[in-house]
């Protein structure tokens, strides 16, 4: 580690407030992206996580220490800079700083990863340094943002939020994907859901929300499938199927116009076509199962009446709409055992997904949830579910049982499809993939 600089009252500033402090100097404290040089003044690109900031530095501006300091420095050198700022249209942000100091806190080895093409492979194995990059800077700016919508959109609308487990000793959605574990001398599982414990809370506080990780052991390898993600998941009490579905529509109305107002920048960034999402107005479509099997069948498909969409059915039926689409009454053998029966026909069950458009699939699964006791332990004991694993859960009908319903939204898909994403992979930090468990 090497240094050259000077003392200086000047403030410390990220590089997105510096526009605020043009006429004035300033320090700031990044990372080297690029630098070039004319012989007599050199360019150096910082980024400091909030934005890129130029410094501009003259070889007869500065003592040859911190010129020749400047020259040797390498991409992703951790820096310190201080000088004056000037407005300047051509520049990134439209400001730059001519440059007076600079203090090199430690200079970065030969980077790994170059301008040139690299393959999935080796940008997953340096995930921890592909973040770096101005397009996954972009995307992880826009999940923060749609997380933040969604937990102001719950808080707004009244509903609580109530942390569920991340260990559970029971299934929530079937048991073929669950992750055991040893909870001292007991078994445990990682948690599906946090759905059971969030209507356990919503008999006590009527609405709530819980946002946390889902786990399934599913050994998929398509490009909607992480084996670890992120869900925000209501249940609210003495609610029906149909005012879930208003609440959805809502919260992806609310998301994307906040996405599109807050975080246009970074969408250009990546090139996603704002204007399909402009598109994104409610009413949105609903139709029954019963016609998104004919739709299916229009397009080609063979698919027969009781089974599950895949993501192939999924696509079709997406592509079909510009605004996200309501799927409900799917037949009840598809979906869990908790979910309330269609009153209007027995093999259905009050059940809704959400697919959004242009493909994209599933992002929202919901529906309504059994009020019944009877119908609950007679439910559980067809899907050969331990009934004392869930004794708890059934209190919640013993004592005081409401019409209640709920859903959980998907932090990944939901992203992968504001964003124009080809694959989930890129919108977590960390994926964890049936393949992919570093770094």
């Amino acid at each position: 580690m090497s240094s050259v600089s000077q003392s200086s009252t000047v403030p410390w500033v990220r590089v997105s407030e510096a526009p605020a402090h043009v006429g004035g100097s300033i320090e700031v404290r990044g990372w080297l992206m690029h630098r070039r040089s004319s012989g007599k003044v050199q360019f150096l690109v910082l980024r400091d996580g909030s934005g890129v900031l130029q410094c501009v530095v003259g070889r007869n501006d500065v003592a040859p220490t911190v010129w020749d300091l400047c020259d040797g420095l390498t991409q992703e050198s951790s820096v310190i800079v201080r000088g004056a700022l000037r407005a300047d249209a051509r520049a990134p942000g439209g400001v730059e700083m001519g440059m007076q100091s600079l203090e090199l806190v430690a200079l970065a080895e030969p980077y790994p990863i170059s301008p040139k093409e690299h393959g999935t492979e080796f940008l997953m194995d340096h995930r921890h340094l592909w973040l770096r990059s101005a397009r996954q800077q972009a995307i992880l700016t826009i999940r923060a943002e749609v997380i933040q919508a969604f937990r102001d959109f719950m808080d707004h609308e009244g509903f609580l939020l109530v942390d569920a487990p991340v260990f559970t000793p029971n299934a929530c959605e079937g048991t073929t994907t669950l992750f055991e574990t040893q909870y001292f001398d007991q078994r445990a599982y990682l948690t599906q859901s946090g759905q059971l414990y969030e209507e356990a809370a919503a008999m006590a506080f009527g609405r709530v929300y819980c946002f946390g990780p889902a786990f399934r052991a599913e050994k998929s390898k398509t490009r909607r499938h992480l084996i670890e993600f992120w869900m925000m998941e209501p249940e609210w009490a003495f609610a029906t199927l149909e005012d879930v579905i208003a609440l959805e529509e809502r919260l992806v109305v609310y998301t994307v116009s906040r996405v599109l107002e807050r975080r246009r920048q970074e969408l250009e960034a990546i090139e996603r076509d704002v204007s399909k999402l402009e598109r994104v107005k409610a009413p949105f479509v609903r139709i029954r199962y019963d016609e998104a099997v004919a739709r299916l069948r229009a397009a080609g498909h063979a698919f027969e009446w009781g089974g599950d969409f895949g993501g192939t059915d999924e696509t079709v039926l997406s592509e079909q709409v510009d605004t996200p689409l309501f799927v409900t009454h799917y037949p009840a053998v598809v979906k869990a055992f908790y979910m309330e029966p269609d009153p209007t026909d027995p093999r259905a069950c009050l059940s809704c997904d959400c697919l959004a458009p242009e493909g994209y699939g599933e992002i929202i699964g919901g529906g309504q949830r059994m009020a019944s006791l009877e119908l609950l332990t007679r439910r559980i004991e067809e899907h050969a579910l331990p009934q004392e694993a869930f004794e708890w859960y059934k209190d919640l009908r013993r004592y005081g049982s409401v019409p209640h319903a709920g859903f959980g939204i998907g932090v990944e898909r939901t992203l992968a499809w504001i964003a124009g994403l080809d694959h989930v992979r890129e919108t977590i930090p960390f994926p964890r993939m049936l393949y992919r468990l570093r770094p």
